[in-house]
């Protein structure tokens, strides 16, 4: 695969079906995952962002829809912890091997515990980051959930 990444390397191991769709990314959007959906004509509730976060001092991943902001307190819930707070870029970086703006649940360098956003789990097909910027990935958000183990929680305000 051209311009393979390690979140498309990991999602062709795992046999899930996938179809990229590159964007133009934009640096300097003030709600990048708004603008991505925009960028590929999806409804920003089927675009889902990938939020690192720290559970109780752990790393831990959240996915959900582009329109949604966490709640933190539901987040510490959904992975059994008692507070939760949003993983600083530069650490979110170094633990993950993406970059702000390209960081994908799939393929991290360091595989951390996921949550999806539950609503999403409602649709047929969902974008998800692909590990790089301006690169989404088209598939079935239950077989997301399955390929990474995750587990489906109320995430969002």
């Amino acid at each position: 695969m051209s311009g393979a990444t390690p979140a498309t390397q990991f999602l062709l191991r795992a046999q899930v079906a996938f179809r990229p769709v590159e964007y133009r990314y934009d640096p300097g959007s003030e709600r990048v995952a708004l603008q991505a959906a925009e960028a590929i004509g999806l409804p920003p509730a089927r675009l889902l962002k990938t939020l690192m976060v720290e559970v109780d001092g752990r790393p831990a991943c959240a996915v959900l829809p582009g329109d949604r902001s966490l709640s933190m307190k539901r987040v510490a819930a959904a992975f059994g912890g008692k507070s939760a707070a949003m993983m600083p870029p530069a650490k979110a970086e170094r633990l993950t091997g993406y970059h702000t703006g390209g960081i994908s649940p799939f393929g991290q360098r360091r595989p951390v515990p996921v949550a999806f956003e539950a609503d999403a789990m409602g649709f047929d097909e969902v974008a998800i980051n692909g590990g790089r910027r301006g690169l989404l990935l088209l598939l079935s958000p239950r077989d997301a959930l399955a390929a990474l183990s995750a587990k489906a929680a109320v995430l969002s305000a």
